[in-house]
């Protein structure tokens, strides 16, 4: 490249075109470069003050190389400036303020000019080349690509995608899958950046849509639309499930996916070094779903907790360890697989849950509102778990049940609503210990419980709580699934990450994102009531005919 500036016309045209063919870029980028480079070679013989243009004509390789000058009355810089008589000389029709060129003759450039004129250029072509590919690759993010293993880098794979390369990090590798310089691979495009360095396409053979990117290879039906895979977890290298529907009631999903004698499920599990994959059918219905997930163990019954976002799954003695899987990775993938958090138990420990909720909430009936245990159970029998719901119940459900009175309806609804009454006076005044404003009581959605644990939290007065986004009141705490070290070790509870475990304020109460708008909203009303609305212009009196005759006269 250091000849392309001493060359003759002609070669500086040749080695334009062979940069931009052999780069595939623009031709006119490459002469840009040159330009440039000449620029710079230039303003280092004539001085780096001068303001130094350069022409490089793309049809016939003519150069053209001049300074541009402005016309002044007084020359201050001599580089940059010249005054009328001399501007004359250049340009007869020059005039004050006026920029005309200086040509300057070719500079027979040296070994170092040409050094840094090669710099200019290779950085030019450089960043141009960078920037192709990125255009190219940007909307390929969802991808399969296939490349050649370039090189091994702290265990990052390069790999060279023919007209980019591509990096495929250690955390998204399959796990003990070897990477040999030389050998092909397919991975996913997962996204494309640009940052100081240029482009990079980050690529990943880890990631549950690179399975579902295999699937829709290997199965025309996929493919065409008539099956769709609806979900995907993985554990790489280990085990896998998809869940599939499809469109087409004729068409089994899970043997097309399977194929004849498991020809598709198995080019793409040796595509994944191995990985086991459980195909299962998707149902909209939840609870069908993750029976069908946490296949094939049997499940004897799901429990659903809309609320919390948590299932909870009741299986056979002799299932648990099916269920759960080997280091708990058949509930983990099952949990994935269906968005929920899935929480294992056998029968026995069921009944026994079932059993100290039902002691406790008879307990709780029997106390609050002062009845013998016979009555506390049979409330608890019909459903009732709460205070509130005794309390606010339609009479009539109240008195439908057997053994119940219309007089004995009302009386356990006087006796709840009272109850109540106690536990928010109480709060009211530990409230009100805990030094929170009463200003705070008037918010929507918020009782003097939740006021307490606002106080606990250091949240006493509206600003306190208007300063709060809607997730740091609301956010419900995210707890770790529970799991078994083993089929006949004691249940244990994985610790959760620690961007899990901390909730909102409020996230124990259940509020809705609607509501914990509304609570912030109602604390921020006092920001805007101190701002004055600006004063109404005076409307000017009417001018009556005995004002205009005074003034006439004066």
């Amino acid at each position: 490249m250091a000849s392309a500036i001493s060359a003759n016309k002609a070669e500086l045209l040749a080695i334009a075109n062979a940069v931009a063919s052999e780069k595939m870029i623009d031709k006119a980028i490459v002469i840009e470069a040159m330009e440039e480079a000449i620029q710079k070679s230039a303003r280092n013989r004539y001085g780096a003050e001068n303001d130094i243009r350069a022409k490089l004509d793309p049809q016939t390789g003519d150069l053209r190389l001049w300074r541009v000058v402005e016309v002044v009355e007084e020359v201050e810089d001599y580089f940059k400036q010249v005054d009328l008589d001399a501007a004359k000389k250049l340009d007869s029709e020059a005039k004050l303020g006026d920029f005309i060129v200086d040509p300057l003759p070719p500079v027979d450039l040296g070994r170092i000019d040409a050094q840094s004129a090669k710099q200019v250029i290779f950085q030019k072509v450089r960043d141009a080349e960078r920037e192709r590919q990125y255009e190219e690759f940007k909307d390929r993010a969802g991808e399969v690509i296939t490349g050649v293993i370039k090189s091994v880098e702290f265990g990052h794979v390069i790999v060279n995608l023919g007209r980019a390369e591509g990096v495929i990090r250690r955390d998204q590798q399959i796990p003990r899958e070897a990477a040999r310089v030389g050998e092909r691979v397919r991975a996913l495009i997962t996204k494309v950046e640009r940052n100081n360095r240029g482009q990079q396409i980050f690529l990943s053979r880890a990631h549950p849509e690179f399975m579902k990117k295999l699937f829709a290879q290997e199965v025309p039906e996929i493919y065409d639309g008539i099956i769709e895979i609806k979900a995907a977890a993985r554990d790489p290298g280990s085990r896998a499930k998809i869940g599939v529907i499809s469109r087409d009631s004729s068409i089994d999903p899970v043997g097309a996916c399977v194929g004849m004698k498991g020809s598709r499920v198995q080019a793409v599990v040796q595509e994944l070094q191995g990985e086991k994959i459980d195909i299962i059918p998707w149902s909209e219905d939840t609870a069908t779903f993750v029976v069908n997930a946490l296949q094939p163990a049997t499940v004897s019954r799901v429990v659903l907790d809309e609320d919390e976002g948590r299932i909870e799954v009741v299986v056979p003695d002799d299932q648990l360890s099916l269920a759960i899987g080997r280091r708990g990775q058949n509930v983990r993938l099952a949990s994935q697989l269906t968005g929920h958090q899935i929480d294992i138990m056998t029968e026995e420990e069921a009944s026994e849950k079932r059993q100290k909720e039902f002691a406790e909430r008879s307990k709780m009936f029997e106390e609050e509102l002062d009845v013998d245990e016979t009555l506390s159970q049979l409330l608890v029998a019909e459903g009732f778990a709460e205070l509130d719901e005794v309390a606010y119940v339609e009479l009539d459900e109240l008195a439908s049940i057997e053994g119940f009175d219309e007089e004995l309806a009302e009386e356990l609804q006087s006796r709840a609503l009272e109850a109540i009454e106690r536990h928010e006076e109480a709060a009211r005044t530990e409230r009100r210990e805990l030094g929170v404003e009463d200003a705070l009581a008037e918010i929507p959605h918020l009782t003097e419980q939740m006021l307490v644990t606002l106080g606990k939290a250091g949240i006493k007065t509206l600003d306190d709580l208007a300063d709060l986004a809607t997730d740091e009141l609301i956010a419900k705490k995210r707890e770790a699934p529970r799991r078994r070290n083993n089929a006949d070790g004691p249940p244990t509870r994985r610790p959760a990450a620690r961007e899990h475990d901390k909730g909102g304020v409020l996230g124990e109460y259940g509020l809705s994102e609607e509501q914990g708008n509304e609570i912030i909203m109602a604390a921020r009303a006092h920001w805007f009531e101190d701002e004055e609305p600006a004063p109404a212009p005076a409307a000017e009196e009417p001018v009556t005919e005995e004002a205009a005759d005074a003034d006439s006269e004066q």
